[in-house]
């Protein structure tokens, strides 16, 4: 989903508080009605999207990386509260010259990459400005696969200090859950095993035009400086594969895919064979990942 912004829903004035129409009147002026295939949804409220970039902390000197911008709703507020330098990743043609404008208003301070942000080279288009703080209504369709890419970055810790992001409210579920939950798996292990997580603040479908079926949520990640054990994250990847791929299965049975003995495997991690991949912590999951490595698996 993108989430754009305007000066709250029902404002009739001509400006808005940052000198900028309101992004009602951007959307209708540059025809940018939201298009389900890019999975667009603007909020039309910037008191809200004020809240939503406050939650990405003091901005102030900070750079911020924003994909899916839309008509520059988010943009706006990142601006207004203080961002020294937005730098944004837009596929929408259609919204390129609604960015334009927001550029003039604040010269200097955004910088838009017409693009895929699947296929963003990042680091290069940080540059110098790393690292920085991403913060993003991401268009719900391939916020999944961007989140995974950011938190398997190498080297680690990464180009990013922060990050701010919105999902499906089950997306950020099965980010936050805890071992024992039926929302707990891969995505879970991985952005735990990275970064500290956590939700931040939630949306009903109303906050958005037009309101999509579900309602989302915006989640917190703090990157860990280091990981313990210190496996590989592409082994930890295979492992927690395996190990969800048959979730009703206990882990001797379902580990087998990893083309291993996996009681072996299980007792020499300190793990009963009899459990599910439900009942391990993250740290069980990674331990798992450093013996698998240890035994020339991975």
């Amino acid at each position: 989903m993108t989430a754009g912004d305007d000066a709250g829903a029902g404002v009739t004035a001509s400006k808005t508080s940052d000198g900028l129409p309101p992004l009602r009147d951007v959307i209708r002026d540059h025809d940018i009605a939201a298009k389900k295939s890019l999975g667009q949804n603007f909020i039309l409220d910037l008191n809200l999207t004020r809240r939503i970039a406050r939650t990405a902390g003091a901005l102030p000197g900070r750079t911020i990386v924003e994909v899916g911008p839309g008509p520059g709703g988010l943009t706006r507020a990142l601006l207004m509260e203080g961002a020294a330098h937005v730098i944004a990743i837009e596929r929408d043609e259609r919204c390129l010259t609604a960015l334009a404008d927001i550029a003039a208003a604040y010269p200097g301070r955004l910088t838009v990459h017409q693009g895929d942000a699947l296929q963003a080279d990042w680091p290069a288009l940080i540059g110098s400005h790393g690292p920085v703080t991403i913060a993003a209504n991401l268009p719900y369709a391939i916020a999944t696969m961007l989140l995974v890419g950011w938190l398997e970055t190498e080297p680690w810790p990464p180009w990013w200090n922060r990050m701010t992001l919105m999902f499906q409210k089950e997306v950020a579920e099965r980010i936050v859950s805890e071992p024992g939950s039926k929302a707990y798996g891969r995505l879970s292990v991985l952005s735990q095993w990275r970064a500290n997580v956590r939700m931040v603040m939630t949306l009903p479908p109303e906050a958005f035009t037009p309101p999509p079926k579900i309602s989302s949520a915006v989640v917190e990640f703090s990157p860990r400086p280091e990981m313990s054990p210190a496996c590989s994250v592409k082994s930890l990847g295979k492992v927690t594969a395996a190990a969800f791929g048959q979730r009703r299965k206990m882990l001797r049975q379902s580990l087998k895919q990893l083309g291993c003995d996996a009681e072996a495997l299980l007792g020499a991690a300190g793990i009963s064979p009899q459990l599910r991949a439900e009942q391990l912590s993250v740290n069980d999951f990674a331990r798992l990942a450093y013996v698998w490595e240890r035994l020339g698996r991975a």
